[in-house]
């Protein structure tokens, strides 16, 4: 006989499954999704506020700039970068930058045009030794003291080369060590770290929350250009399942070579995007 005491277990039951059923294959999806200026550096440099509108339409909603021949901001002002993206419903929130002899002023600039981020594209000086790896990491240390009184962060985006070992050491590595954690993020380039035959998520474990910024750029297999998301050998939705354990904050999409154009390949990838799941 189905007793009073059954009924009640039997309906215990059936509410500790309707709070458990959710969770069982939960998935997050992208959202807002970021675009490094690069991609479309020939029409910023053509007209920024047309291009600005063709990547709002696409459906990106961040932005990473980087330096061109008109200045960091595509021969507008930082005022005016900021205002654009803002009527856009884009947010600026990274620049590509030189440590140079203008480095105050691009401090400057980057503290008026609204942007959180400041970003060293490449190193200083080309000098593939352990000593100079260092000399830089205190380069960027000092670097990151004085974003930091503008209230912003300094950051370090990779290419292909900080990977070479030296001495049994792998140069990127001595940035990351020598480097104050505290204040010296790292904008890691997905791409060129598969391309090197590394794993982005080993450097996400070993050095927890020091990527806050990404580049998310595929990169063909058969060679060492990027390519439209899905097409070349970096495992996207992987690295989206890994993103707390680098500290991820914003990603850019970055795309330097294309088969038609960067607004088709810009679509691309977005839509690519739509429908990961993680």
């Amino acid at each position: 006989m189905f007793t009073r005491r059954d009924f009640i277990k039997s309906s215990g039951l059936l509410a500790l499954g309707s709070v458990s059923l959710p969770q069982i294959g939960c998935t997050k999806s992208v959202k807002n999704p970021g675009i490094q200026l690069y991609t479309f550096r020939k029409e910023m440099l053509e007209n920024p506020r047309k291009t600005l509108e063709v990547i709002a339409k696409l459906g990106y909603k961040e932005l990473e700039s980087a330096r061109s021949d008109k200045g960091h901001y595509y021969g507008l002002t930082a005022k005016e970068m900021k205002a654009v993206s803002k009527d856009l419903g884009l947010t600026l929130r990274s620049g590509h930058v030189h440590i140079d002899q203008d480095w105050q002023k691009t401090v400057n600039e980057a503290a008026e045009s609204g942007q959180e981020y400041v970003i060293c594209s490449s190193m200083p000086t080309e000098e593939q030794t352990v000593s100079n790896y260092r000399k830089t990491a205190d380069i960027f240390n000092k670097a990151a003291e004085e974003c930091k009184k503008n209230n912003l962060k300094f950051g370090y985006h990779n290419h292909d080369y900080e990977f070479e070992k030296v001495d049994g050491k792998v140069l990127y590595d001595i940035l990351l060590t020598e480097t104050d954690a505290g204040l010296v993020d790292m904008e890691l380039d997905l791409g060129w770290v598969v391309a090197t035959g590394n794993d982005p998520i080993a450097y996400f474990n070993k050095y927890p929350d020091r990527f806050p910024l990404w580049h998310l750029k595929d990169m063909k297999k058969e060679k060492n250009e990027s390519t439209e998301f899905g097409k070349g050998k970096l495992n996207i939705a992987e690295m989206f399942k890994n993103g707390d354990k680098s500290g991820m904050k914003y990603f850019f999409v970055e795309q330097e070579e294309y088969l038609s154009t960067p607004e088709d390949s810009a679509k691309h990838n977005i839509e690519y995007l739509k429908n990961i799941h993680y």
